[in-house]
C-alpha cells in the first residue's frame, strides 16, 4: 500500500515538473514594430516640454497649422476612442495615436504566452496626461533619443537641432500609414498607402512630403530669416475629427462633368457624364482607413422638385468583420485611374429641369457610426464636389 503511495506521489511531482516546464505561463518578449511606442525621451536641452503648445510659443505657424491638422486630434477622436473601448480592441493600436511612451500610462513589457490579449504592464512613472491629449505632436516625429532633429539648421536657435532629414523622410510616414496585418480571425489593421504609393507613379520621384506638407518660404520663428519650410495642415481627406474643428483638405480627384445644352427637344434622350480621375495622388483614393468611401449621385428633377431620375455610386472597399475579417471588394482609384458615372434617360414632357451632380467623401457610413454611439455632431463625410445646371424642354 506505502509503495502505491509512494509511486503515485512520484507521479504527480513528475506531472507537476512537466506541467511546469511545458504548459505554465511564459512571458514572450515584443517583436513587432508596432508593438512598442518610441522609447521613452527626455526634455531635450534649451525646451521646457515635449508639448506641441511650448513649440507653438516660438513657432507660431507651426502650430497653428497642426491644430488644424487630425494628427492632433489622433487621441481624442471618438471614433478611435469607441473602437479602443471594444474587448477586441489590442494594446498595441495606442501606439499610432499616442506614439511616445511618455504619454502612454501603462508600459507593455511581454505577452504572456504571446497572447496579444495579456500584456503585461507596468505603471508608466514618467506618463504626462497633458502630453497624451496633443496626439501626434511635434515631439513624435521631431524628438529622437532625447535630441531634436530637423531637416536643417540655423545656429540661431536657444536649443540643439541634430539636422537628419533622413529621420524626417516618408519612412517616417510610413511607419504608421503602412500597417497591415492580421492580429487574429476578427481583427485585421489594414492601411497601405505607402505600399500603393511605392507601387504607383510618383515613386521615386515625389514622396509624402511633396503633398501633404507643401513647400513655403518663410520664417521657422518670428524674426528669424525666411527660408524653406514645410506646411503642417498634413492636408488629407477635409473630413474633421469634431464639428468645432476645421480642417484642410487635398484632393486626389480631378472632376470633369459634361456641359449641358441650354434646350432638349420633346422625347430626346437625355444623358449627363461626370468623369472622376485619381489625378494628383500617388497612392489609391480612397486610401487609409477601410472604412472610407466616395459616394457619386446624379439626379434628374422638374423645377417644382419632381424626382425624374436618380443614380448612386460608390468607390471603396467592402468588408466582412464576422465571423472573420475579410475583404470583399474594393473599387478604390488606382493612381491615373478614370472612371465616368452617368445618368441617362427619355424626357417625354415639356418644362425645365435641374441636373444636379454631387460627389462626398465618407470617413465611416452612418450605421457603424450609431453602432459606436458617436453623436449627431461628429462629422462623417465632407462634399468635395457640387454643381447644378438648368435645361428646357421644349
Amino acid at each position: 500500500m506505502k509503495r502505491i503511495i509512494y509511486v503515485l506521489i512520484l507521479v504527480g511531482f513528475i506531472a507537476a515538473a512537466v506541467y511546469a516546464i511545458f504548459f505554465r505561463d511564459k512571458v514572450m518578449p515584443l517583436t513587432q514594430s508596432w508593438e512598442t511606442p518610441i522609447p521613452h525621451q527626455e526634455i531635450p536641452e534649451g525646451l521646457v516640454s515635449l508639448k506641441s503648445e511650448d513649440c507653438g510659443v516660438c513657432h507660431q505657424e507651426h502650430y497653428a497649422e497642426w491644430k488644424l491638422a487630425t494628427h492632433a486630434h489622433a487621441w481624442t477622436d471618438l471614433q478611435f476612442q469607441a473602437e479602443l473601448q471594444k474587448e477586441s480592441s489590442p494594446f498595441m493600436c495606442i501606439n499610432c495615436h499616442i506614439p511616445l511612451q511618455n504619454q502612454q500610462e501603462e508600459i507593455v513589457t511581454g505577452l504572456i504566452n504571446g497572447d496579444i490579449y495579456r500584456p503585461v504592464k507596468e505603471r508608466n512613472p514618467f506618463f504626462d496626461p497633458v502630453l497624451q491629449q496633443e496626439g501626434i505632436n511635434c515631439a513624435s516625429c521631431h524628438v529622437r533619443n532625447n535630441e531634436i532633429i530637423g531637416t536643417q539648421g540655423t545656429g540661431m536657435a536657444p536649443h540643439k537641432v541634430k539636422v537628419a532629414p533622413e529621420l524626417l523622410s516618408e519612412n517616417l510616414c510610413i511607419s504608421c500609414h503602412n500597417a497591415n496585418a492580421v492580429i487574429t480571425p476578427t481583427l485585421a489593421c489594414t492601411f497601405e498607402t505607402g505600399d500603393e504609393w511605392k507601387a504607383g507613379p510618383f515613386y521615386g520621384e515625389k514622396n509624402c512630403k511633396d503633398c501633404h506638407m507643401e513647400d513655403v518660404e518663410r520664417s521657422i520663428v518670428p524674426g528669424f530669416p525666411v527660408r524653406k519650410s514645410h506646411r503642417h495642415f498634413f492636408s488629407g481627406s477635409g473630413i474633421p475629427k469634431f464639428d468645432s474643428v476645421k480642417t484642410t483638405m487635398l484632393n486626389g480627384y480631378n472632376f470633369y462633368p459634361d456641359k449641358l445644352a441650354k434646350s432638349y427637344l420633346n422625347e430626346e434622350a437625355f444623358i449627363y457624364k461626370l468623369r472622376l480621375k485619381n489625378e494628383n495622388a500617388g497612392h489609391k483614393v480612397p486610401t487609409g482607413d477601410p472604412e472610407r468611401f466616395f459616394l457619386i449621385e446624379l439626379t434628374l428633377s422638374t423645377e417644382t422638385g419632381k424626382l425624374i431620375k436618380t443614380e448612386k455610386y460608390r468607390i471603396g472597399e467592402e468588408w466582412e468583420w464576422y465571423p472573420e475579417a475579410k475583404k470583399m471588394s474594393d473599387n478604390n482609384m488606382l493612381p491615373g485611374e478614370e472612371r465616368t458615372f452617368k445618368i441617362q434617360t427619355d424626357i417625354n414632357q415639356k418644362g425645365t429641369y435641374i441636373l444636379k451632380a454631387k460627389v462626398t467623401k465618407h470617413r465611416l457610413n452612418k450605421e457603424n457610426a450609431e453602432y459606436n454611439k458617436l453623436g449627431e455632431k461628429y462629422p462623417l463625410f465632407v462634399t468635395v464636389f457640387e454643381e447644378l445646371q438648368t435645361f428646357n424642354v421644349d
